[in-house]
């Protein structure tokens, strides 16, 4: 971790793979924090502002619905810094100068799992990215962790047809879920990992127990 990046108390995100129930856990995570007394932001990436939401759109849409041209890994991992860049100055820090909780549905960790992990690039051009564009790092982040097959089962009974990501294969989806292993496993100050193989009523009841354990410990002040 670059010694540039800001760690923000108030600012938490939640990581996961395909299926894994961030839906469940961003709703029991902002409960929690309300029942605290706190204001909450909640937001999400790619995305969180309009223009960060058409970039949105070019990264998640299948390739044959946008253009003739595959978009290249480079070009994903830039627009999605792009747009994170946007969400930072725009959204995200404006939320935080208030006082204000920000919790977002993926944040940069996921660019080190899916266009590091998933799509092999230098996780040291990440990093530089990440200093020079965003600057900001959340003081807790929740990792959704759950077999990739299972995952992949449950993202399959969606109504909606995949996305560009979701269509990839299951040793692309191994390998985000291997990044984001070790990334936790290297920051356990900042991570916590939750069993998201349990129904949806143990995930949530273990992301209350982590925000209520972060509160506890003085993670909301600074």
């Amino acid at each position: 971790m670059s010694t540039d990046l800001h760690r923000h108390p108030h600012f938490i995100s939640l990581e996961g793979g395909e299926g894994a129930g961030k839906t469940t856990a961003l709703n029991a995570i902002r409960q929690a924090l309300e029942a605290h007394g706190h204001r909450v932001l909640l937001t999400r990436e790619p995305g969180g502002t309009p223009l960060a939401e058409r970039i949105r759109a070019l990264v998640l849409t299948p390739d044959p619905e946008i253009a003739a041209e595959p978009l290249s890994a480079e070009a994903e991992l830039l627009l999605v810094f792009a747009g994170r860049a946007q969400h930072v100055r725009q959204v995200v820090q404006p939320a935080l100068d208030q006082g204000t909780y920000v919790l977002s549905d993926r944040f940069t960790d996921s660019s080190y799992a899916y266009q590091g992990g998933g799509r092999g690039l230098d996780p040291a051009f990440i990093a530089e990215l990440e200093r020079r564009t965003v600057g900001l790092q959340p003081g807790l982040t929740l990792l959704l962790d759950v077999d990739v097959a299972v995952g992949r089962a449950r993202a399959s009974g969606r109504d909606e047809g995949p996305d560009r990501i979701e269509r990839e294969q299951d040793d692309f989806f191994q390998r985000v879920r291997n990044v984001f292993r070790q990334r936790a496993a290297a920051e356990p100050e900042r991570f916590r990992v939750i069993d998201a193989s349990q129904d949806q009523a143990g995930v949530a009841a273990q992301v209350v127990a982590a925000i209520d354990a972060y509160l506890g410990k003085g993670g909301g002040n600074g």
